[in-house]
């Protein structure tokens, strides 16, 4: 029976983020499974409760504690206005875990070249709290509205006369005919927790764990491993070529006549890999053979 005492209440992110934050969950090392109708994952930790909400909800369900931890984004914290533990900052841009910008943006027609050239005009964007805060600041008086969606075509259609919107690469702005005015925020996926939790000795155990395991996950999808035999005599020259977090690992063979009487030695490493493409051949060229490369969970 569960102690509901030592119990952690997480959330999962939903949306664009759902698939990559699972695939990292699993790779940190739980087994999660996601019904089609169900926003509770099941896992084989019992000490862990899932949940899956938007990203945008989250960090007010983590402040006032019906959740535990979660992952959301850095501006979902700042737009809900509230104050958590980051414990760790998922980035990594393979992935879609990658930084993203929020712009003010305008029709490329548009005379708008700064935030104070929209005084009496309109905005449409998803953090109304976040913008509604910085024209406050700026002393702009506008009108902003709360965007369910296709907040581009209302600017590229001439609904707004600018919208605040996230964007990786802006590419999808342009795409609409749309000119980037200002960067507003930086924002990228975090790991948060809630103070109550991060209070509990065991909750903010719990929570630490996780963040050492998604970022030994994330650290090893850079990375991979590889293995190769070399020849005591070439040993040196193989060594030079190779970049290591630590030493390589060096290992004697076994010595049998069919080795010409040579000693062979066993080398393992982690490297990142886009040196692959070019470091085996050099590792051939050498004297290495046998190379093998595997990937890899966790690095920590």
């Amino acid at each position: 029976m569960k102690d509901p005492e030592k119990i952690l209440k997480f959330g999962i992110p939903t949306g664009s983020l759902e698939k990559q934050t699972l695939e990292l969950l699993r790779n940190a090392g739980w087994r999660i499974a996601v019904g089609t109708r169900s926003y509770r994952p099941s896992s084989d930790d019992p000490s862990l409760s899932w949940r899956l909400l938007r990203p945008q909800e989250m960090p007010r369900y983590i402040a006032d504690g019906a959740l535990d931890a979660g992952i959301t984004g850095r501006d979902w914290v700042v737009e809900n206005g509230v104050d958590l533990v980051e414990v760790e900052t998922l980035v990594y841009s393979k992935t879609s875990l990658a930084p993203t910008r929020w712009v003010l943006a305008v029709p490329e027609s548009s005379p708008v070249r700064r935030l104070e050239d929209l005084a009496g005009k309109r905005i449409a964007t998803e953090m109304v709290a976040f913008v509604r805060k910085l024209c406050a600041e700026r002393k702009v008086e506008v009108e902003i509205e709360f965007s369910w969606g296709a907040t581009e075509a209302k600017a590229a259609d001439g609904l707004v006369d600018a919208i605040v919107e996230v964007t990786e690469t802006g590419s999808s702005l342009r795409a609409n005919g749309l000119r980037i005015v200002e960067e507003l925020l930086t924002s990228s996926p975090i790991l948060a927790a809630g103070t109550q939790a991060w209070d509990d000795p065991w909750k903010q155990a719990k929570i630490r764990q996780i963040g050492v395991l998604i970022r030994g996950a994330l650290d090893a999808q850079r990375r991979v491993g590889i293995k190769m035999n070399v020849a005591q005599e070439n040993l040196q020259r193989v060594i030079g070529l190779l970049p290591a977090i630590t030493a390589p690992t060096v290992s004697a063979l076994y010595s049998s006549p069919a080795l010409g009487g040579k000693q062979w030695v066993a080398v393992e490493t982690v490297i990142d890999e886009p040196t692959v493409r070019e470091l085996f051949p050099k590792l051939l060229a050498a004297g290495a053979v046998g190379i093998i490369e595997y990937p890899l969970n966790k690095i920590i």
